[in-house]
């Protein structure tokens, strides 16, 4: 008999949740009172104008970022102390793959930017987005995307699996059920429901319907003759035909705002009996900005992105640009990079390990800054050169690009202990033709690369006609095998293949390592100072 123990093991063990997160039923409760729905949220956007310009101007910015697929670099437990991907160790682009290609063109209708735009749209509105992928039969791959209202889609849960599918209902009413890989998800946490999204206007709702029915109350004053209500008063009870000609005759000469302010007559001793509360008592001119900053508050938005110019300087608007950049747009990105890396990538099968979609830095370059960091690198890898650590790992570690050093011999080299070298008048040419050689073959020697393939029937042609190449020293060498491994002019990433060609120093190919030491060079040139010597 198994324990109820052991029965939680073995479910968690299998990809399932431990507990239930879904009931027996699918209904759920609203977070806002009053019935609102995505479609009330969606609604927002065109009765504010606050709200339509922070929404609109967030979704154009992050649509308009590019993106690129780099073949992810090999985790060797080594930390890059730089802030951006200017290094030794920059990943390798990948040019040609089906998924940036989709998500460029996701369908014939819409470019990136629109499909992009669309759905960051619905997330900043709804606090979810929904991208419904599109297959051929002929293809195992994704062939298209394709944004939808997030009102038309419903995730079904599953008390076993979590989540069993979605269904999708036409503007007919007919509901398409989608499968689980069948649809991309972008949310916003909710607290009360792992399975929707909650965003910024589900808080603000009630503060974007106070606002828009002050908007209101202030347009029926002016088509309600341009004046505060009132009451009239009369002594006694008006038949039905004297209500009627009454009220006409007063709507005729007293509403709308080519009748204001007209002088009224009233008859048989009707009195006009003025509304206690005027436009001032009401104070609508403040309760709107008091909306306006609970929206931007909502949004993290500051006033001088959207464009006021009260109250801003160039500091504080300097600032707002950093922090827009820096966490609003910055945060929204992250989040779909997040999403395509562990939801649309995988749709691709192999063709999709290995990689990751990255988006262009939206952070406008600070020069200042950017030269700070340069000068405190350089001071960084000088402190560390001059220690003793090797000049290359040094580059990679603080971050800067690898830099050829020219070697120049500022004296004749030393000869080694114990030896007392005799240099003739007769023969000053060959000690100098011996010091030559050691200087520029022994140590050019000793810095030649050579490029090595990896032979099989899946080797390209490019690597194979490289195979074999020298290079005078490691700089050359790391520009055709960037970092040490993979041709740069190798084809197999269009198959989905990376390359495993790489360079080594001469003599690491079925040889013995040749020697960088400068006393074993200087001791294979004793022979000829020797020789030299007994002249």
């Amino acid at each position: 008999m198994t324990s109820l123990f052991g029965k939680f093991l073995a479910k968690s063990s299998g990809g399932q949740p431990p507990v239930p997160y879904a009931g027996r039923g699918f209904l759920r409760q609203s977070m806002m009172d009053g019935g609102a729905d995505p479609a009330s949220y969606m609604r927002a956007y065109g009765s504010s104008g606050t709200v339509f310009s922070i929404v609109s101007m967030l979704a154009r910015q992050t649509a308009k970022k590019g993106w690129h697929l780099y073949r992810q670099q090999p985790q060797d437990g080594r930390r890059r102390y730089t802030t951006g991907d200017k290094g030794s160790d920059q990943r390798t682009e990948v040019i040609k793959h089906q998924a940036i290609s989709v998500w460029n063109k996701p369908n014939p209708f819409m470019s990136g930017f629109q499909l992009r735009e669309m759905a960051q749209t619905y997330l900043d509105l709804t606090g979810e987005a929904y991208l419904i992928v599109q297959r051929d039969s002929r293809a195992t791959f994704p062939t298209g995307l394709w944004p939808v209202r997030p009102d038309r889609i419903d995730p079904i849960p599953s008390r076993e699996d979590y989540l069993a599918g979605y269904v999708y209902r036409g503007p007919s009413g007919e509901a398409v059920p989608l499968q689980p890989n069948e649809v991309i998800q972008v949310k916003y946490p909710n607290p009360f429901d792992p399975y929707r999204g909650l965003g910024p206007i589900q808080a603000i709702l009630v503060d974007i319907d106070a606002a828009r029915y002050s908007a209101q109350w202030n347009r029926n004053f002016f088509l309600n003759s341009a004046t505060p209500g009132g009451v009239i008063q009369v002594d006694r009870r008006l038949s039905d035909d004297e209500w009627n000609e009454f009220t006409n005759r007063w709507r005729e000469a007293h509403r709308g705002v080519g009748a204001a302010h007209r002088v009224a007559v009233l008859e048989q001793g009707a009195q006009w009996v003025s509304n206690s509360m005027s436009m001032r008592d009401m104070d609508f001119g403040n309760l709107r900005g008091v909306a306006r900053d609970v929206i931007r508050e909502a949004f993290a938005m500051h006033k001088a992105i959207l464009g006021t110019s009260d109250d801003v300087n160039r500091a504080n608007s300097v600032t707002a640009q950093e922090h827009f950049e820096s966490f609003l747009l910055t945060d929204r990105l992250d989040r779909w990079k997040d999403a395509l890396n562990c939801s649309y990538l995988p749709l691709f099968g192999s063709t999709g390990e290995g990689v990751e979609l990255d988006y262009e830095d939206p952070v406008t370059s600070n020069r200042e800054a950017d030269a700070l960091e340069l000068q405190s690198k350089a001071t960084a890898a000088q402190t560390l050169v001059a220690a003793g650590y090797d000049p290359q790992a040094v580059l990679e570690t603080v971050g800067l690009p690898e830099m050829p050093v020219v070697e120049k011999a500022t004296q004749a080299p030393a000869a080694p202990p114990g030896w007392v070298l005799e240099t003739p008048e007769a023969a000053p040419s060959e000690q100098a033709a011996a010091v030559a050689s050691l200087l520029s073959g022994g140590i050019d020697n000793a810095q030649r690369w050579v490029a090595v393939a990896h032979e099989d029937e899946n080797t390209c042609q490019p690597c194979r006609d490289n195979d074999g190449q020298t290079y005078k020293n490691r700089a050359d060498a790391y520009a055709d095998y960037p970092n040490g491994q993979g041709y740069k002019d190798c084809i197999g990433a269009q198959y989905g293949n990376s390359c495993r060609c790489k360079v080594v120093k001469r003599g690491r190919k079925g040889g013995e390592e040749p020697s960088d030491s400068l006393e074993e060079l200087m001791a294979q040139q004793v022979p000829t100072w020797n020789r030299a010597g007994a002249r």
